[in-house]
């Protein structure tokens, strides 16, 4: 479904993304908590002699002493150098716990923050009741463009779509159930960029799904990348369109499965994050 201004693909942005799950054989887990497919027992010895001798590598590094050569502007095989992710020294966006944090710097690094925060709110669980994603639209979009975005998101969020995720027809959450929708970025990038306007890729790793013994639809993990314009207005950066596309996503590991209780469990008790540097 379309939740904006030109909208690709089904990555996870706004509760939407859908991704396969492998169910172990024989699991009596409906929710997904066993194991998937053993790997050998080499592959466990390789991995526990590559830690250790990475743990050599850390501390013979830290040991060396000063070394100007280690201050170049890439790494090996041209990565950029850990500076490029370190705290700017910039005084962070004010926050209030569980108020979307506005208020930020007129210049890229604002608007990458900005654009960040604004792809966690979007994919919240909140954006399944109206009262709520209308306030989260108030407060992300830049006010020529509430309108369109309101009637947009009203088109999408259908009792039917609800339904179809497992929650009631007003997108509250059945009895005895934990619905799950919360979207991490992992990453930000500025595209393009002017005194009031700038675009900024979004790099986000979701979650979505009803966590419950009888749950038809378990949580599940998407990535994806949210494409957002901002425009400085009110002296501060405000969301003008947005679009989406799958991916890059990494290689799914061996993880196991978490049951229905235990992701219900981290839900409520693992608070998600708002400023991103």
């Amino acid at each position: 479904m379309s939740l904006g201004d030109g909208q690709e693909g089904s990555g996870g942005y706004g509760g939407t993304g859908q991704t396969r799950t492998r169910y172990p054989e024989g699991g009596n887990d409906v929710y997904g908590g066993a194991r998937r497919g053993s790997r050998s027992s080499s592959r466990s010895l390789v991995t526990v002699v590559g830690v250790i001798v990475l743990l050599i590598a850390a501390i013979a590094f830290a040991n060396r002493g000063g070394d100007d050569s280690s201050s170049s502007a890439e790494g090996a095989g041209g990565q950029p150098k850990a500076s490029s992710t370190a705290p700017s020294g910039t005084k962070p966006v004010q926050s209030t716990p569980g108020v979307i944090p506005t208020g930020y710097a007129h210049d890229t690094q604002g608007a990458q923050s900005a654009a960040a925060n604004y792809a966690v709110a979007l994919g919240s669980a909140d954006m399944f009741n109206k009262a709520k994603r209308d306030a989260i639209l108030q407060t992300i979009i830049a006010p020529t463009h509430v309108v369109d975005f309101t009637s947009t998101l009203d088109k999408a969020y259908t009792p039917a779509f609800s339904k179809n995720i497992g929650l009631n027809d007003d997108g509250s959450t059945p009895v005895g159930y934990t619905f799950v929708s919360r979207t991490s970025p992992i990453g930000t990038k500025v595209t393009l960029s002017s005194q009031n306007s700038a675009t900024v890729d979004v790099w986000c790793s979701g979650l979505l799904g009803m966590a419950g013994e009888k749950s038809t639809n378990p949580v599940t993990n998407s990535w994806f990348t949210i494409t957002m314009k901002l425009e400085w207005t009110a002296d501060d950066w405000k969301l003008v369109t947005q679009s989406q596309k799958e991916g890059p996503a990494p290689v799914p590991g061996d993880d196991t499965a978490s049951s229905a209780d235990e992701m219900a469990k981290a839900v409520a008790e693992y608070g998600g994050f708002t400023y991103a540097r």
